[in-house]
């Protein structure tokens, strides 16, 4: 971590190119971004920004770790040249975010901290909106820094004026150079007619996303807690202690075991249920309220086995706790029993597979949570590889065609192709954009199997979906490699119809 006296560290034009780095990438997203598609531009813009940190880093970075963080930023950078989504963002803004941080010598040594000072970097952001920073006053601080930017802008002067004598013969005797200048100079005419309101604020925005980056600040870490020796007692009845953590987890393991029997009676076991309830709205109703609960009860094992607490002394605190978390696993497995029920007879959206993943995460973080408590791991180790696994989640789900697989799944599971289920959404599969091509194909070849009406209306959003892909509005801003696969496929196929 950076010391708070290494100033002298600094790497020497470092301050001029914070000053200086602005005014090349605020005109650069302009060109790359603004009022454009989002798509390949996104991700040149990104390795822009990590390039001009490498370059002038605040920090002296071997070259080893220039090239380590310049393969993170393309790494991370790559789901946006695959699809724009927010999971692509977020993934490609966390490398970026990383690269800042080490190129200003704010990376902890040690791996497990990296989600907390991630974190402290996203939670200082609002900190440094509300209230800039302030440092401490010093004599004449503000006056020195004056003086010391009037005199780099003086030794400037000569020079700039020189060149522009120079500059001025070449233009009376060659006429391209005057024609390029009287060029430039229109264009700087018409400037203030080119700006409104929406370019003005996109700069603005560009500006302090920039400075951001060039200025990293993390917030304050919280001072550590020294719990003495006596502040637990292990067969106290205080807040967490021994006797209060077993009548809580009694309590809790007979409640959650009404709500696992009800499930393996009823959901894993098939019983019949009480007249007018279906299978599908017993799935319903509890498969994201059980999520929930599950989470809850993941924050109170870690308030009850802290390190160096009653709880995790105690062997019969420690079974119970096992016994417990066993049972909210089952409550995971059975949210994802719920939801797959519900999926099979209500089709598959966007939200109900990002729910599955979800429940999937929790189940991961139960596992994760047991393994804290058998290893004797601390809550800093929990936290890194909870958000590790959550990290390869959103990297593996910016990088897949989500759009494309509910398509499919959808049209194989609807009533006209499968023979049972609901009837095929074609409004939602619309909104799903080009990925749903493939699968609406697979739709219209099974003609005779469906209404003539609804063949027809299927082929009218192909054909839409289909036009917006072979005649896109962008250009090559714009430009993804899922694009360019739908492209492809179109071409190969037969063409749409006109």
């Amino acid at each position: 971590m950076r010391a708070a006296g290494d100033a002298a560290a600094v790497r020497p034009g470092y301050r001029l190119s914070r000053f200086l780095l602005p005014l090349v990438l605020i005109p650069a997203a302009d060109f790359l971004i603004f009022r454009y598609d989002a798509g390949l531009n996104l991700f040149l813009f990104v390795q822009l920004l990590a390039l001009f940190l490498l370059l002038f880093p605040r920090k002296r970075l071997s070259s080893g770790a220039k090239a380590a963080l310049a393969a993170l930023s393309l790494a991370t950078g790559f789901p946006l040249m695959e699809a724009v989504t927010w999971m692509s963002v977020l993934v490609g803004l966390a490398g970026l975010a990383y690269v800042s941080l080490a190129s200003h010598g704010l990376t902890p040594a040690r791996p497990v901290r990296i989600p907390a000072v991630l974190l402290r970097f996203v939670a200082a952001l609002p900190v440094r909106l509300l209230r800039p920073a302030r440092r401490p006053a010093r004599p004449g601080a503000k006056g020195g820094r004056l003086a010391a930017l009037g005199s780099r802008l003086r030794i400037w002067i000569a020079p700039l004026a020189l060149a522009g004598v120079f500059l001025l013969l070449f233009a009376i005797a060659n006429p391209l150079i005057e024609k390029t200048i009287e060029t430039t100079l229109a264009r700087l005419v018409r400037l203030p007619q080119a700006l409104d309101a929406q370019r003005i604020g996109f700069w603005l925005a560009v500006g302090l996303f920039v400075h951001v980056l060039l200025r990293p600040r993390l917030l304050r870490a919280p001072a550590r807690r020294n719990e003495s020796a006596g502040g637990d007692r292990a067969g106290g009845d205080s807040l967490f202690g021994t006797a209060f953590l077993i009548r809580t987890l009694v309590l809790l393991n007979a409640v959650f075991a009404v709500q696992t029997g009800l499930d393996l009676t009823y959901l894993w076991g098939g019983a019949r249920l009480p007249d007018g309830m279906s299978h599908a709205q017993y799935a319903h109703r509890g498969a994201y309220p059980l999520v929930v609960t599950a989470l809850l009860a993941a924050a109170l094992i870690l308030a009850a086995m802290r390190p160096d607490g009653p709880g995790s002394r105690s062997p019969r605190v420690r079974r119970l706790v096992y016994l417990w978390i066993a049972q909210n696993a089952l409550l995971c497995f059975s949210a994802m029993l719920r939801l797959d029920l519900y999926v099979e007879t209500y089709s598959l959206t966007g939200l109900r597979l990002a729910a599955g993943l979800w429940m999937g995460l929790v189940a991961t973080c139960l596992l994760l949570i047991l393994l804290r408590i058998v290893l004797r791991r601390s809550n800093e180790w929990l936290v890194a590889t909870g958000c590790a696994s959550l990290a390869v989640v959103v990297f593996l789900g910016a990088l897949g065609d989500a759009p494309g697989f509910i398509a499919r799944f959808n049209v194989a599971h609807s009533r006209e192709l499968s023979g049972q289920g609901r009837l095929l959404d074609l409004h939602y599969l619309s909104r799903l954009g080009a990925s749903a091509i493939p699968a609406l194909d697979t739709y219209i070849a099974a003609g005779k199997t469906q209404p003539a009406l609804r063949a027809e209306l299927a082929a009218v959003i192909r054909n839409r979906l289909a036009g917006d892909v072979l005649y896109p509005r962008s250009d090559w801003r714009g430009w993804t490699l899922r694009k360019a696969r739908i492209r492809a496929y179109l071409l190969e196929t037969a063409p749409i119809a006109r």
